[in-house]
């Protein structure tokens, strides 16, 4: 489901999370649609859709309406696009949520991939 940006929330994406830029890689401003896998504090598993707001070979900023603890161990899958010609199987990658900002609707995680995202 799309939704529309406030002036206020499309203002709190443009904002850095930090002050100091940290990141080895670029990352790119793509919306990509995800699933994520987890765990939860009580040990229940949960399987939910987010958006990635930007991406990048070590992490990525992902928008979701589940609260993601920092430190928690997430699995990601990007759905493969809808051709049927193409053989392409879903993306799964492991990460860490290194940092977690919230808003009225959603929770801005950042990311931190296990391994670096390469082309293949």
């Amino acid at each position: 489901m799309l939704q529309i940006l406030t002036q206020t929330e499309e203002s709190q994406l443009a904002q850095p999370m930090s002050g100091t830029e940290r990141r080895r890689w670029p990352r790119l401003n793509v919306p990509v649609p995800m699933f994520i896998r987890g765990v939860d504090r009580q040990g229940k598993e949960y399987l939910d859709f987010g958006t990635a707001i930007n991406i990048g070979a070590g992490g990525a900023l992902l928008a979701s309406r589940r609260y993601l603890a920092n430190d928690a161990k997430v699995s990601l899958e990007i759905p493969p696009p809808p051709f049927p010609k193409e053989a392409a199987k879903a993306r799964s990658l492991k990460a860490r949520v290194v940092h977690v900002r919230g808003s009225e609707r959603y929770h801005l995680c950042s990311l931190a991939f296990s391994r670096p995202l390469t082309i293949n």
